[in-house]
């Protein structure tokens, strides 16, 4: 069995999308690319897809991942072309690589996020950032399924920074674009909860709602303060192997994949 990981993202409208939605969406484009997948077992079989660690209803993404298994091997960069093909633009596939490591969600120990609050200023927002970096914890309350849950959103902020819109998405009054370092803990700390704080701490409350977006997800290293690519292990891995008589790096080096099918 080959399996094989895929980085997607949801853009612009796509970013609506529920995250069922987009495994309908997906298990389709499966079957229009005519993916050889592995099947479960039991009365109902389905696709041997694992996802791991989906992004909000609502927020756009450039680093979503999920991993497939096949009963036939395939090369991943047609494979990606061949399944990008065959879904909605927004829902992108931008990578493929074997996967040649376990724990793929192990990896997945922070996110990258970009927040654009249109109609709050720089300085605003800059201020606003200053109080909840200095403060020790800021409680945020949320709704969940149990009820309402009172939370800490400061500690699991690694990095939180203001600055000014990019040349290329200019905005028609002010504008603060927000980016946000956080770690992945229990209770999430998410974006909304971010902004929830920083209302509590200095007063912000941007006019419109905010504009998320995920630009990565990964390992979080502690000592730079930066989110590591994780497939990057299984690309090392895939070069360091040797090759078969076909030009395939060989199956030997193939470990099952650590996270659990949906």
């Amino acid at each position: 069995m080959q399996r094989i990981r895929l980085r997607y993202t949801k853009r612009g409208r796509l970013r609506f999308t529920s995250h069922r939605d987009f495994q309908r969406a997906f298990e389709r484009a499966l079957r229009r690319a005519e993916v050889p997948m592995a099947y479960s077992a039991g009365f109902t079989p389905h696709p041997k897809v694992s996802y791991a660690n989906a992004a909000p209803t609502g927020t756009g993404s450039e680093a979503e991942y999920l991993e497939i298994a096949l009963t036939d091997h395939r090369d991943p960069a047609k494979l990606r072309e061949l399944l990008d093909e065959s879904l909605p633009a927004g829902l992108d596939i931008v990578d493929a690589v074997e996967a040649r490591t376990t724990g793929l969600a192990d990896r997945l120990t922070a996110s990258v996020w970009e927040l654009r609050l249109d109609g709050v200023s720089v300085e605003e927002a800059e201020r606003a950032v200053a109080a909840f970096v200095a403060a020790d914890a800021v409680e945020v309350r949320r709704k969940t399924k149990n009820g309402m849950r009172t939370f800490d959103a400061r500690g699991a902020v690694a990095d939180l920074q203001a600055s000014c819109p990019q040349p290329d998405r200019p905005a028609d009054g002010p504008c603060a674009i927000l980016r946000l370092v956080v770690r992945h803990v229990t209770p999430a700390v998410r974006p909304d909860d971010v902004l929830s704080g920083l209302r509590a701490v200095a007063d912000l409350a941007p006019p419109v709602p905010a504009a998320v977006t995920r630009l990565a997800q990964g390992l979080f290293d502690e000592d730079s303060g930066t989110v590591t690519d994780p497939l990057a292990p299984d690309r090392e891995a895939v070069t360091a192997a040797p090759a078969d008589r076909s030009g395939v790096a060989g199956a030997a080096a193939t470990v099952p994949a650590g996270t659990g099918s949906a």
